[in-house]
């Protein structure tokens, strides 16, 4: 798996989100409402949820394994503080 494209959208009123990204997979699949955060331990990602019947947030997609997050997770935040730099 690849991640060929990864698009920033970044967030512009203040709060703990920072931007909304969407990644595409080997040129063929999107994953759309990737949401960057600021945590008290730095930045991380959260993957697309939505709110169940029970009140809780559940994710809609998600990897399977840490190491396939952390790959994602890292490649997100590169590429986000690259464009914050740029800006």
């Amino acid at each position: 798996m690849q991640i060929t494209d990864i698009r920033i959208r970044k967030v512009e009123k203040e709060g703990k989100m920072k931007a909304v990204v969407s990644i595409t997979i080997d040129d063929e699949f999107v994953v759309h409402d990737i949401k960057v955060i600021e945590g008290e331990k730095g930045l991380f990602i959260a993957m697309p949820s939505r709110k169940a019947n029970d009140g809780e947030y559940r994710d809609i997609a998600h990897p399977i394994n840490s190491a396939t997050r952390e790959n994602i997770q890292n490649m997100i935040l590169e590429k986000y503080k690259t464009e914050i730099e740029n800006v």
